[in-house]
């Protein structure tokens, strides 16, 4: 992540020195975006993976009696 922020200021200071268009810094924020996207899918199925180890051992709430 801290690559794809260093791109993205990197590109800004390209478009402040007039070495590539607008349109080159927001395809850099949005591929940051994406694998920021990505990354925070990857937590999520790796959380939801070890709820569902925890569950299959028997953890967690029961319901009623």
């Amino acid at each position: 992540m801290e690559a794809l922020h260093a791109a993205i200021e990197v590109s800004k200071a390209l478009y402040q020195s007039a070495q590539v268009d607008y349109y080159e810094v927001l395809m850099t924020i949005r591929d940051s975006l994406e694998a920021e996207m990505e990354l925070v899918e990857a937590k999520k199925q790796q959380l939801q993976a070890v709820v569902a180890i925890y569950q299959a051992l028997g953890g967690g709430w029961r319901r009623g009696p």
